[in-house]
């Protein structure tokens, strides 16, 4: 790899080596790569250069004179845990290098060394870095919720933003599984609406009737059991930006409802009078193929084109496997940290099954196989045989009618604590439980409620 195909020109590399003759060698080398680099001659002098500017990689001796490499990973381990740290070694150090990797150092190089290999090996690090992602260009916190280097999602984001300047209707287009709201909120991050609310409703998850007082409110007295006024999302989202994921599934009727608001950009409350002012951006996404559902008379052709006036894809997981390491890195951190697990990468023939896997349930489906991984992991690095494992998920047509009908129930219940945002009220509400029936099933299944409610915006699996 030369200057001219390195990627990530710039990045920060600390060399540790009390050997002053290879620091001027490394430094000449990787300098002329493109990266700044930085020098320490024993592990003391790197602690404190990283207490004062934290480099993107760590290329470091295993012998130093004050302390062995070894022990400095360690410590740089315990304060910057996501740091790639890269070890040289002679051959009597190799079987602690080994164990090193056991315990989450990047890669071990024995002396003397090919630079290019040591170059390569940078770069790698250096690509499942997300710290180098956020990096790589300006101000990316508009985005920061969407791990991604591929060419395809610089494009589509490049695209995104731009259109985020507007107060143009967009519609995003993609498989279930792709993160489609987290495009929504990026694009209302990065829009003039970023500082009023942005609101989120499933349409295809909430009954009819249930759909139209969420969306436009309702006065007191409107229905049954309507206590007391209550604003829409509508009214809610007024002055930012409203997303209406799986647009698709709209039932008919609303559909004309909706496009009346969008054509007054007022709304009347289920039950009211008066019609209420409002100043909303509508971002809309949809797995379903409209233009086929317009065909068959499933979607009003004048509310797709209120609603398509800018149109973006998102590719699935497939079309973008270079990012699948990064997620899978990216997910790993949030999971062990969320669990208290001391899990801190993947071994590189589990990144491989991880790379090569189809997914059909796109980064939701890495999500869930990450979660599982980083449950059952016993040692820092994730092995390859807990990633196949994760995989085999067995088809529907190989379960019994009872495992059937039990995948299908927990993942309902589940679907309902997200949906209310862990109230169990409303979720037993929607299934026609009571409360007390409804927690029995929650303990028969270990769901949590609690584990449901959010604070603010959540980087879920299902929303990237």
């Amino acid at each position: 790899m030369n200057a001219g195909g390195n990627i990530h020109t710039g990045a920060r590399v600390l060399v540790v080596d009390d050997d002053p003759d290879l620091l001027r060698l490394l430094t000449m080398r990787l300098a002329a790569t493109g990266y700044e680099v930085s020098t320490a001659a024993s592990a003391a002098a790197a602690e404190a250069q990283l207490a004062s500017q934290r480099p993107d990689v760590v290329v470091s001796d295993v012998r130093l004179p004050d302390r062995d490499g070894l022990s400095l990973f360690a410590e740089i381990r315990r304060h910057h845990p996501s740091l790639p740290v890269i070890l040289l070694t002679a051959h009597g150090t190799i079987p602690d290098a080994v164990e090193a990797i056991g315990k989450g150092v990047f890669a071990y190089l024995t002396k003397p060394f090919d630079s290019q290999l040591l170059r390569e090996k940078i770069e790698h690090a250096l690509s499942l870095s997300p710290q180098q992602q956020t990096s790589d260009s300006g101000d990316e916190r508009w985005r920061a919720e969407i791990v991604s280097r591929s060419s395809a999602m610089r494009e589509l984001l490049a695209e995104a933003h731009m259109v985020a300047a507007s107060d143009a209707s967009v519609l995003i287009r993609g498989d279930s599984g792709t993160g489609k709201e987290l495009l929504a909120r990026a694009i209302h991050r990065a829009s003039p609406r970023a500082d009023h609310p942005f609101v989120a409703i499933n349409c295809g998850a909430i009954p009819e009737q249930l759909l139209e007082s969420e969306l436009f409110g309702h006065v007191k007295g409107a229905f049954t059991g309507a206590a007391s006024n209550r604003d829409g999302l509508f009214l809610a989202a007024h002055g930012g930006t409203l997303f209406l994921d799986e647009i698709g599934d709209m039932p008919l009727a609303l559909q004309v409802k909706l496009l009346r608001v969008l054509q007054e950009r007022a709304v009347r409350p289920v039950g009211a009078t008066q019609a209420r002012a409002i100043d909303v951006r509508i971002l809309s996404a949809t797995h379903r193929d409209l233009d086929l559902a317009m065909g068959e008379g499933q979607f009003r052709e004048d509310l797709y084109y209120r609603l398509n006036v800018v149109s973006l894809y998102l590719p699935p997981l497939s079309a973008r496997r270079e990012d699948i390491p990064l997620l899978a890195g990216h997910f790993l951190t949030q999971l062990a940290r969320k669990y208290g697990k001391d899990v801190n990468g993947f071994a590189p023939e589990a990144l491989d099954a991880l790379v090569a896997a189809p997914w059909p349930g796109n980064v939701r489906q890495l999500y869930n196989v990450v979660e599982q991984v980083c449950a059952l992991a016993t040692s820092p690095l994730v092995p390859r045989t807990l990633v196949d494992r994760a995989l085999r998920v067995r088809r529907m047509d190989e379960l019994s009618y009872a495992e059937a009908k039990a995948r299908f129930e927990r993942n309902y219940l589940i679907q309902l604590l997200k949906l209310t945002d862990g109230n169990v009220s409303d979720a037993a509400r929607l299934a026609q439980r009571n409360r007390t029936e409804f927690y029995r099933l929650l303990q028969r299944y270990d769901l949590v409620p609690a584990m449901f409610r959010t604070t603010g915006d959540s980087v879920g699996p299902g929303r990237q």
